[in-house]
C-alpha cells in the first residue's frame, strides 16, 4: 500500500494561534497533574499527558489537513533519533545495579564521607563534576558515574538532594557546554557557520562569569549546612563494612570508564565494559553479597550468574538497619530505567507531531519577527531554543532548528556567527535539564533519583546562562561583528 504522504501539496499554513494550542493545553495538563500527583508524576501520568498532548497535536493537524502518516513518520524519526539515548539509558541501569553489587558505589561514599565535609560539599561537587565533564564530554555520562555517588554521599550527610542534584548538574553541564569532546559543543558551531574552538573561545564571556556566580551561590549555600550529617558519619561508616568489602581496588572500574571516555570510546561501549567489570569485582570482592542477590546462601557458577544478571537487569536490595543507606543500597537495573525511556518516546511524539503540522516553525518564526535591534535577536533565539525545549522535548532540536532558522538573521544584522553559536549554546543546551519532560530532564532526574522539579531551582549554572548572554547583549557586551579580516574586534 502506497502512504507517501501527498497531502503536502494541499495541506494549510498552521497559524499561530493553532500552533499555540498544544503548547498551552499540555503546560496547563502538566501542571494539573504535577499538583494532583507531585514527585510521582513521572511514574507514568505524565507520560500520558504527553500522549493527550500529541492527540491534541494532530487533531490541529488534521484540520490542516495533514495526513496521519506524515505525523506517524516524523515521530519514528524523532523516536529513531533517540535510540543511541535509549541503549545509553539501559546501559546506566545495568552499570549502577553492578556498581553497587561490587561496593564501588559504596565504596565512594565511604571515602567521600571522610574527605568532605557539609560546608565545602555543594562547591566540590560542582568542580568535581566540572572536570570529569570537560574530560569526557558528557553531562550524562558525568551524572551516571560521579554524580551518583555525590547524591549518596549528600543524603548520608544530611543534604537536601535537590541542592546536590542543582550541584551535580551545573558542573556536568558546565563540562558539556565548553568540552570539544561534547556533542552540542559540536553541533552549535555547525549550525550557526562558525568553527569548534572559535565557538569555544568565544563561549568563555559568559560561561566564565555565570560559573564563578554558580561556585558563590554553592559556597554559600554550603555556609549554611549545619554539620547535622557528621554525628552519624561513624556508625553509617560502620555500616557500610559490614555490608561490603570496602578497598581501593574497587576504584579500578571507574578510573577505567573514565580513562576509555577520555580516550574517545562511544560511551555505550565505555558503560558496557564498566558494567561487565563492576560484575567480576562483584565476585572478587563481594560473593557473599551475588549469592544473597540470587537467593542462595552459597556461590556456585549458577548462582553468580544469576545475581550478576539480576544486578543488571531488575531491582536490588542490599539489606542495611541503617535507614540513611536503604535508599542508597537499592538499584533498579536496566528495568529501573523503563519510566524515563517510556516518557522519552511520548516526549518525542509530542514532538514529532508538532512538528509534522509546522507548528514549531510557526511558534519560532513567530519569535523572530518580535525581534527588533540586536537584543531583541539575541532574546528571541533564546525563547526559541527555550520553547523548543519545552515543546520538542530535545536539546539537539533546540539548538538545529534556531541555528538554522536565525544563522540568516545574524548575517543581515553584521554580526559574526558565534554570537549564534554562543547563544544557542547558552540556552538550548544548558535548559534542556530544566524541563521534566525533555530527554535531558528525564535522564538527569532518573539517574540521579531527584525529580527535576527538586534540583531546578539549584541548577543554578543552567539558570543563569540565558539570562548572562542577555545581559551581554543588552549591553552590547563582547558583541563580535562580521569582519571580513581577522583583525581581533573584542
Amino acid at each position: 500500500m502506497d502512504t507517501t504522504p501527498t497531502h503536502k501539496e494541499h495541506k494549510h499554513k498552521i497559524s499561530l494561534f493553532q500552533a499555540l494550542i498544544p503548547v498551552i493545553l499540555l503546560v496547563a495538563l502538566l501542571a494539573y497533574n504535577v499538583h494532583v500527583y507531585g514527585d510521582m508524576a513521572l511514574e507514568g501520568s505524565n507520560q500520558f499527558v504527553l500522549l493527550l498532548g500529541a492527540a491534541i497535536a494532530a487533531i490541529v493537524g488534521f484540520a490542516n489537513k495533514v495526513s496521519y502518516h506524515a505525523m506517524i513518520e516524523k515521530i519514528s524519526k524523532n523516536i529513531k533519533s533517540t535510540s543511541g539515548a535509549i541503549l545509553i539509558l539501559f546501559m546506566v541501569g545495568a552499570l549502577a545495579g553492578t556498581w553497587l553489587l561490587s561496593g564501588i558505589v559504596p565504596a565512594m561514599i565511604y571515602y567521600g564521607l571522610q574527605i568532605l565535609n557539609p560546608t565545602v560539599f555543594l562547591p566540590a561537587c560542582v568542580l568535581i563534576c566540572s572536570v570529569i565533564s570537560l574530560a569526557t564530554g558528557s553531562s550524562w555520562t558525568t551524572s551516571a558515574t560521579v554524580g551518583i555517588a555525590l547524591i549518596g554521599i549528600g543524603n548520608t550527610m544530611g543534604i537536601n538532594s535537590g541542592m546536590v542534584a542543582g550541584a551535580v548538574i551545573s558542573g556536568a553541564y558546565f563540562g558539556d557546554k565548553m568540552s570539544p569532546l561534547s556533542d552540542t559543543t559540536n553541533l552549535a558551531p555547525a549550525m550557526a557557520g562558525t568553527d569548534l574552538f572559535t565557538h569555544i573561545r568565544y563561549m568563555m564571556f559568559t560561561t566564565v562569569p555565570t560559573y564563578i556566580i554558580t561556585l558563590i551561590l554553592f559556597i554559600i549555600l554550603g555556609l549554611t549546612q549545619t554539620a547535622s550529617g557528621e554525628a552519624d558519619t561513624a556508625g553509617t561508616l560502620a555500616d557500610i563494612t559490614h555490608s561490603f568489602n570496602i578497598n581501593g581496588w574497587l576504584f579500578i572500574v571507574p578510573l577505567t570508564v573514565i580513562i576509555l571516555i577520555v580516550k574517545k570510546t562511544e560511551p555505550l561501549i565505555a558503560l558496557l565494559i564498566g558494567t561487565l567489570l563492576g560484575g567480576v569485582f562483584a565476585l572478587i570482592f563481594q560473593p557473599h553479597l551475588v549469592a544473597m542477590v540470587a537467593g542462595t546462601e552459597s556461590l556456585d557458577f549458577i548462582s553468580a550468574y544469576k545475581g550478576i544478571m539480576n544486578a543488571i537487569t531488575v531491582d536490588i536490595n542490599i539489606p542495611t538497619e541503617n535507614k540513611i543507606l536503604k535508599d542508597l543500597f537499592t538499584a533498579g537495573g536496566m528495568a529501573g530505567m523503563l519510566k524515563t525511556i517510556w516518557l522519552i518516546i511520548f516526549a518525542m511524539t509530542f514532538g514529532g507531531v508538532m512538528e509534522a503540522i509546522g507548528a514549531l516553525g510557526v511558534i519560532s518564526n513567530a519569535l523572530l519577527k518580535m525581534a527588533k535591534g540586536v537584543f531583541g535577536l539575541f532574546a528571541s533565539t533564546v525563547g526559541s531554543c527555550v520553547v523548543l525545549n519545552v515543546t520538542a522535548s530535545d536539546q539537539y532540536l533546540a539548538l538545529v532548528v534556531p541555528g538554522k532558522m536565525f544563522a540568516e538573521a545574524y548575517k543581515d544584522r553584521g554580526l559574526a556567527p558565534e554570537n549564534l553559536s554562543r547563544t544557542l549554546e547558552d540556552s538550548g543546551t544548558v535548559t534542556s535539564a530544566l524541563v521534566p519532560w525533555n530527554t535531558c530532564g528525564a535522564y538527569q532526574s532518573g539517574v540521579l533519583g531527584v525529580s527535576t522539579l527538586s534540583y531546578l531551582p539549584y541548577a543554578f549554572f543552567n539558570i543563569l546562562s540565558p539570562i548572562m548572554t542577555l545581559i551581554f547583549a543588552a549591553f552590547h557586551i563582547k558583541i563580535k561583528k562580521l569582519v571580513r579580516n581577522t583583525t581581533n574586534t573584542f
